[in-house]
């Protein structure tokens, strides 16, 4: 029985189950309650050919297109990754609500750094491990730091933000936990695992000679949508690192205003 002003489905046979269009897909495809969703928004591109007469279980097949190109580079990798997170900020509202919540819902901002949100459906698009072309790609990935030992994405639930070298190549991606309420010992900045590569905002150390760093790189798109654009910074109160010495030595910088966070650790990191 399916009752289209409430948008609700029972089964009155043998299961007994019911529920929302939602349910619906989870149940019929064999999928998640979060695949389901992505599935609807994209206009249920696994059902385009008739749908099977039994429900699935739990599919193993891909049902949502892959973002990826398995042919790619690492390097190319990392940026198709940043820009599918850049695509999916583009369209979310808890992402855009957090920018705005932050001060930095700047649409210039985000395009130019290509800011974007980790919501945990990169891994709904990707080839199964079972497959083979899914183990790769999933390998290739955890060795580049978007995915963890246990396949979940190593900046989910975070807006991102790539530190890109002179060519616009990703060196390094940062994310920022959207939410504050967290469990106890959880970290709200996270980057890729390994050593801190690359300079964010060149472009500011090539234009000016006195320039201001930040802490984290949520604080200095704050200074850049704020007016502040000869802004860059380091990758936490321990994070100023030898190339960026190098690379303040080597674009002529006169002067630094270091801008990091007032507390003890700030402090002693300045």
């Amino acid at each position: 029985v399916v009752t289209p002003g409430k948008g609700l489905w029972h089964c009155l046979g043998a299961c007994g189950e019911g529920g929302t269009v939602v349910d619906w897909v989870m149940r019929t495809e064999g999928v998640s309650f979060r695949h389901a969703v992505e599935l609807l928004r994209e206009g249920l591109p696994s059902l385009a050919a008739a749908p099977s007469n039994r429900p699935v279980k739990t599919s193993t097949v891909p049902k949502l297109p892959c973002p990826l190109d398995e042919k790619a580079s690492d390097a190319e990798l990392l940026g198709q990754v940043v820009g599918y997170y850049h695509e999916t900020l583009l369209a979310s509202p808890e992402a855009r609500e957090y920018l705005e919540r932050r001060g930095i819902a700047d649409e210039e901002a985000i395009r130019r750094f290509r800011v974007g949100y980790a919501n945990r459906t990169l891994g709904l698009r990707l080839p199964e491990r079972n497959r083979q072309l899914g183990a790769e790609l999933r390998g290739r990935l955890q060795e580049i730091g978007i995915l963890r030992p246990s396949g979940h994405e190593h900046l989910a639930g975070s807006v991102t933000i790539p530190v890109c070298d002179e060519r616009g190549r990703v060196t390094e991606l940062y994310g920022r936990k959207l939410n504050d309420n967290l469990r106890k010992g959880t970290a709200y900045h996270l980057y890729l695992p390994g050593p801190h590569r690359g300079v964010w905002n060149l472009a500011a150390l090539r234009d000016s000679r006195e320039l201001i760093l930040c802490e984290s790189l949520i604080d200095a798109v704050t200074f850049w949508v704020h007016g502040f654009h000869n802004v860059t910074t380091a990758y936490g109160t321990n994070g100023f690192t030898e190339e960026m010495m190098q690379a303040l030595a080597a674009y002529g910088a006169e002067r630094v205003l270091i801008a990091y966070d007032r507390d003890a650790a700030g402090d002693a990191a300045a």
